[in-house]
């Protein structure tokens, strides 16, 4: 759709910015952010506000902004990544890179996750130029490329070769959190205060080989079946964390009742696990939150259908709690899969370990004011985000991009599927929200 507005006042109409983000494909891989990032620059530039590109290789840029504050506080820093998930193979009602408003929605890859965060933060940002803010300290914007795969050419670029432009920061505003989570009848916001840690994996299996012809029982092929029956049917240990422990407690404590007090029995490793259980399809959602997990998720056996492989590698997605190492891992899994597997550590990157909660109070306060009736609560993040990257720094990142979304929406299920959309009016809200939290940062 066209604008009907000045550029000067785009920044009262994020929404705006979602649907032209949107309708830059920046599907990673391969990514291409260049002309979004473009977009954002010009953006900027119009507002008269000085940027910086940074970049590995010239298709996949960073920009960077500063907007000068009165020197009494600290930097703040918003970070977000405009590169987006595949839609191949999925049913859209709407095509994905139209950024068409149907409903009172944005729809198209990428409105949640995480170009509708990047229009918040870019229009919360503009604004402050707009009005003249003067913060207490420097508000930096960094729009970064290749989150979804990896960050090697976005924020781990950054963070290694660029670390001075992050210099007293110590606190960020970025992905995820502050979105409306309905439990019972009360409306959470959780705001993501740590995350897990990547910890990939491989399981090598290995038994008699030989030619399809002649048939070989226990062989890899059957261990392996072993493997992952145990994988299926066994937990590792359960752990409680500082963050998911701060998660149970406010979310127990206002619930109440009976409820309240079942919740907060996670917070007891001898009920944990029968907890879990009870909450049924609930109960997958916090599981990793009290878990080291491993995912099956690539096997490689024999190349050819006439031989039979004597050696099969299995690739388990494994994720640890913050503060866990791989070490711990591979002592999880050692009882579950049995001594003769060999356990190797593919990758491992390290999260923040204990969460600095010195931020935390005022973002509550923004959404107790904006939603009197919501209940702000910290979140322990299942997935990774570029935080892990910019907690080598010393930098807490607070995922915050408040949305306020319809009791029936689904938020996490909407992440990287078909129909991603977002109501126009969320985006309106959180915008309001980041632009307090830069009024009121010290």
């Amino acid at each position: 759709m066209a604008t009907h507005h000045a550029n000067s006042q785009i920044h009262n109409h994020p929404a705006e910015i979602l649907q032209k983000l949107i309708q830059f494909d920046t599907t990673n891989p391969p990514g291409n952010e260049a002309a979004c990032i473009a977009y954002i620059r010009g953006l900027l530039t119009e507002a008269g506000i000085e940027s910086t590109v940074l970049q590995k290789t010239a298709d996949r840029p960073n920009l960077v902004a500063r907007l000068k504050g009165a020197g009494k506080a600290k930097p703040i820093l918003m970070y977000g990544h405009v590169d987006v998930v595949t839609t191949e193979n999925q049913k859209w009602d709407h095509p994905p890179f139209e950024g068409k408003v149907v409903d009172g929605m944005v729809w198209g890859r990428g409105a949640l996750d995480m170009k509708g965060g990047v229009a918040m933060m870019v229009a919360a940002f503009l604004r402050a130029k707009a009005e003249g803010l003067q913060p207490a300290g420097d508000i930096l914007l960094a729009i970064v490329s290749d989150e979804e795969a990896g960050g090697d050419f976005g924020a781990k670029f950054l963070v290694e070769e660029h670390p001075e432009l992050f210099k007293d920061i110590r606190y960020a505003i970025g992905e995820f959190g502050g979105f409306t989570l309905q439990i019972g009848k009360k409306r959470f916001y959780p705001i993501m205060i740590s995350e897990k840690q990547i910890c990939w994996m491989k399981a090598i299996v290995r038994g008699q080989g030989g030619h399809g012809s002649m048939p070989v029982r226990g062989g890899a092929m059957a261990q392996l079946s072993q493997v992952l029956k145990r994988l299926d049917e066994n937990h590792t240990p359960v752990h409680i964390t500082p963050p998911a422990q701060m998660m149970v407690e406010a979310m127990a404590s206002a619930l109440g009742g009976v409820q309240g007090l079942l919740l907060g029995q996670l917070n007891n490793p001898l009920l944990t696990q029968s907890i879990l259980n009870a909450l049924g399809e609930r109960g997958r959602v916090f599981y990793p939150l009290f878990h080291n997990t491993v995912s099956p998720t690539i096997l490689n056996g024999s190349t050819k259908i006439n031989v039979i492989p004597s050696e099969i590698s299995l690739e388990l997605d494994g994720r640890l709690l913050p503060g866990f190492k791989p070490e711990d891992m591979v002592n999880e899994l050692r009882p579950i899969v049995g001594k003769d597997v060999e356990l190797e550590i593919v990758q491992f990157e390290s999260g923040p370990s204990e969460p600095d909660m010195g931020m935390f109070k005022m973002f509550s306060q923004i959404l107790r004011e904006a939603d009197p009736e919501g209940i702000p609560i910290p979140l322990l993040l299942s997935g990774v985000t570029d935080g892990r990257f910019f907690t080598k720094l010393g930098i807490q990142t607070y995922g915050f991009l408040p949305l306020t979304l319809p009791e029936d929406f689904n938020f996490t299920a909407t992440i990287h599927a078909a129909n991603e959309r977002v109501p126009v009016a969320a985006i309106e809200f959180g915008t309001n929200a980041i632009y307090k939290a830069l009024e009121r940062f010290s």
